[in-house]
């Protein structure tokens, strides 16, 4: 029976969610399988993966073919390097603790490589909130002072309609006579002048 290591998929339209098993090659694929030995999640940034390594180097030393994307994530998860390693200790030209140091050094290297993505991936969304934060703080203080150039050129247009209200009432003032003698005066000096 050809076995192979393939990704049965779940979750819910538009947002998969992926089982990796070791199934049948001739099952469907979201059909039977034999045995699962991990989860992989590509919605999350970076992908999410949980993966039984020693259950996958079994499946494999026992001759299960994996796919091409089931073949990439177990190369990433550290699965074929250590089905490598066991077949040189199998062929003695490693011990098992020497194989054991090479694949410990090989999962320090990988994870320090993952967090320094997410780090890189959190100070880039970071930095993109702050320059936001930045924009927003520059609109509102040209909102702000628009706001208060309109308010002063509203105050100085009822300032200026007062100055004029109360200089056009002193020019009437000073034109219209303060009593009728002053009056008859005006106008018999104005036929005298004709």
């Amino acid at each position: 029976m050809p076995v192979k290591i393939r990704l049965q998929r779940h979750g819910k339209k538009g947002k998969p969610f992926y089982w990796i098993v070791a199934a049948d090659a001739r099952s469907k694929r979201d059909g039977k399988y034999l045995e699962k030995i991990g989860t992989y999640n590509p919605n999350t940034n970076p992908a999410s993966i949980d993966l039984d390594v020693d259950g996958a180097v079994k499946w494999l030393q026992n001759g299960a073919e994996p796919t091409d994307t089931a073949k990439a994530i177990l190369s990433y998860k550290g699965a074929m390097l250590k089905n490598h390693l066991v077949g040189g200790v199998r062929k003695g030209a490693l011990t098992e603790e020497q194989a054991e140091v090479k694949f410990k050094a090989w999962l320090d290297e990988k994870e320090g490589k993952i967090t320094a993505k997410k780090e890189g991936l959190t100070k880039v969304e970071t930095d993109a909130k702050a320059a936001i934060l930045a924009a927003e703080v520059k609109i509102n203080e040209e909102r702000s002072a628009a706001v208060h150039e309109a308010e002063n050129a509203a105050i100085k247009a009822v300032a200026d309609a007062k100055a004029a209200e109360k200089a056009a009432t002193e020019v009437v003032e000073e034109k219209a006579p303060e009593s009728i003698d002053d009056a008859q005066a005006a106008a018999s000096e104005d036929g005298k002048a004709e």
